[in-house]
């Protein structure tokens, strides 16, 4: 036999040749009915690995031969690993060896007894062991389960002629039935660990509750989800009552169902729990539950089996499912909606002020109040904070506040609970609920209730609110960037608007500049509009002329960069030949004196008119930076700016605030 252990031993056989011989007792002289005895009470006492380790020993004393052992057999392998090995007096541990050329190789072939009394180096002469051991005889026996199906075999071996005796045979195979069968009793134990194993994590893999009751309706069992819905761990409550953890209607509903199962014939003592059942957590807290109850035997004993379904679960399940479709559309909606333009255009002194406080801010989580005129792009500006910042991949969310009726702003912010008011037939989610963990965008915050400012500043200082019809506190931790293009400080004098709510949303003031402040600005979004417009209505258009950028810089634009957007478009739509018509396109304060052709239509510059406000604020503002520049941004003093302007100081400084005047970096 070709000797492999996992210790790397070269030969255990070699190691026991040298050892003081044991010089058993003739084979002729065994006493057969003291070999029995041997058998029965060397055995008798011992299980597993234990019991094969003794049947060896007393399989040896009792055939007086030099070695014995009883192997497991391994068939992909094509080898036999030893239970127990006994050789010389002294056992051979892990011992395992390959069956080929070996004489183990017909019995487990042949599936029968195979003895070989003498001769044995000869016949097989490959298995250089056995001329090791200087082993001469062997005889060696299949062990087969009831299918017949191999086991494992047990042998014996000796130094001398072995020889064939009827009542050597007969103790060998009693020897061999016991060994097979305690081969069949592990494989059975086996067996039934591992479908108890694969039972248990069947169970403990469920999501639903699954808890067994004995017939006094104490916990006998309970699955992992089970320790985690009432929060408790399974050795808490195993063997305890079941009365705890349910209410006490749940509980007589429960104790009455399971007797009506008691009375059901077999194959149908399962049911539905009508109303489910209201569990009770180890906290204190509750929760509404589906259920089912089944009732199996065992050895006569009643035994329940109750499972449930967290409906808080299914409803949460079912509420996220609702968020995300609500977050989906709204998704879809701002994929619809039309920018002005994918990137902010221009390179004026003031917007790149504008932008450059985007780039301080972007990176924290401070709130930003954007001011401005209506049209200047100051979503534009929020859009570009959030996507600077940390929040990015998160959900950029946008409410104009002057466009949702007072009545409904509410459940608009902050969501409601079904039958909140009339026409809440289901629960919705808020838009704060939407962009947490993102960025919110509150445009025209001037237009806000008074009512609901309060609410909006506990969610600023806070990060929590109720939705409307619930009694439970929302928590969520959004970045709020507001806007408007009215006076907040005249809205807080006229009490329109929380003085307390505008110290909290002016953390970070951003200032977006007019159109006829951005200078050559308006012929650089010019020529964007033209292309974009161009391309979209499949036309080829010349470029802008400089007759055509003066008119264009000529004009106030009250309604700013939204107003040249339209303007631009007008005039692409009415072009002829090639060439924007100017004409119809820009309003009729700028326009120029009417012309027969559309081929001219880039006549001269308007005629002169009457100056609108916001048109002597910019001439105004114009004039002050005229004289900070020619006074190197000096305001008092000898040939300081407010000198030159012939105006005080103080007064002169109010108006550059106003006015939105500082000195550039």
């Amino acid at each position: 036999m070709k000797c492999v252990t996992v210790h790397g031993r070269h030969s255990e056989f070699q190691r026991f040749r040298h050892m003081v011989d044991i010089d058993p007792a003739p084979l002729l002289e065994m006493d057969e009915d003291a070999a029995l005895r041997t058998i029965l009470e060397g055995t008798a006492t011992e299980t597993g690995e234990r019991f094969f380790y003794a049947l060896v020993e007393n399989l040896v004393r009792a055939l007086g031969t030099h070695g014995a052992m009883v192997t497991r057999y391994v068939a992909d392998q094509a080898q036999l690993h030893a239970y127990a090995f006994r050789m010389d007096g002294g056992w051979v541990e892990n011992f395992v060896f390959d069956i080929p050329g070996t004489p183990c190789e017909r019995v487990i072939g042949q599936r029968q007894l195979v003895h070989i009394p003498e001769r044995l180096i000869e016949l097989f002469p490959i298995d250089g062991s056995l001329r090791e051991a200087g082993l001469v005889s062997y005889l060696g026996m299949p062990l087969l389960d009831v299918g017949g199906e191999i086991l494992g075999h047990m042998a014996v071996v000796d130094r001398r002629p072995m020889p064939e005796e009827a009542r050597v045979l007969a103790i060998f195979q009693i020897f061999a039935t016991r060994a097979a069968a305690e081969l069949q009793r592990l494989r059975r134990e086996a067996d039934l660990r591992e479908r108890e194993e694969k039972l248990g994590r069947l169970i403990d893999s469920a999501m639903d509750v699954i808890i067994e009751l004995d017939h006094n309706m104490a916990v006998t069992r309970m699955n992992t989800a089970a320790e985690k819905s009432f929060e408790c761990g399974a050795s808490e409550v195993i063997g305890r009552a079941f009365r705890p953890m349910i209410d006490g209607a749940s509980h007589e509903k429960l104790c009455r169902l399971t007797r009506h199962l008691i009375d059901r014939p077999h194959g149908q003592q399962h049911l539905w729990i009508p109303g489910g059942l209201t569990a009770n957590s180890a906290s204190g807290s509750q929760f509404p539950a589906e259920a089912t109850l089944s009732r199996f035997e065992v050895r006569g004993d009643s035994f329940f089996t109750l499972i449930l379904r967290n409906v808080n679960d299914r409803l949460e399940a079912e509420q996220k499912i609702q968020s995300l479709t609500v977050e989906a559309q709204y998704l879809k909606e701002e994929l619809k909606f039309h920018h002005n333009f994918d990137e902010i255009v221009g390179q004026s002194r003031p917007l790149l002020d504008a932008l450059r406080d985007v780039e301080q801010v972007a990176p924290t989580d401070a709130t930003v109040l954007i001011l401005g005129e209506t049209g200047t792009g100051k979503e534009l500006i929020a859009r570009a904070i959030h996507s600077r910042s940390p929040r990015r991949d998160k959900p950029f969310v946008k409410v104009n506040c002057a466009a949702i009726p007072a009545t409904l702003i509410e459940s608009e912010f902050f969501g409601h609970e079904k039958g909140a008011f009339t026409g809440a037939t289901q629960r919705r989610e808020g838009r704060f609920t939407l962009a947490d963990s993102g960025t919110i965008f509150l445009d025209e915050i001037g237009e806000l209730p008074v009512d609901l400012q309060g609410k909006l500043l506990r969610v600023l200082q806070e990060g929590e609110f109720e939705p409307v019809g619930s009694s439970h506190t929302k928590k969520v931790h959004v970045r709020v960037i507001a806007a408007t293009n009215s006076n907040l400080r005249q809205s807080i004098q006229d009490g329109r608007f929380r003085e307390d709510l505008y110290y909290r949303l002016n953390v970070f003031p951003i200032n977006v500049p007019t159109l006829r402040e951005r200078g050559d600005d308006v012929a650089l979004l010019a020529d964007a509009f033209v292309r974009r417009f161009a391309q979209k209505m499949g036309r080829t258009l010349q470029p802008l002329s400089p007759h055509c950028i003066r008119r264009l810089k000529s004009y106030n634009w009250p309604g700013n960069v939204r107003e040249l957007e339209n303007v631009i478009e007008r005039a692409v739509i009415t072009a002829f030949d090639g060439r924007l018509n100017w004409d119809r396109a820009l309003p009729e304060s700028s326009a120029g004196p009417p012309t027969t052709s559309h081929a001219n239509s880039d006549m001269a510059p308007c005629a002169p008119r009457v100056l609108t406000v916001q048109e002597l604020q910019a001439a105004e503002r114009s004039n002050i930076v005229l004289a900070l520049e020619q006074a190197d941004w000096r305001v008092a003093g000898a040939g300081g700016a407010a000198d030159l302007l012939g105006m005080n100081p103080s007064t002169l400084n109010s108006r550059m605030r106003t006015l939105g005047i500082r000195r550039p970096l």
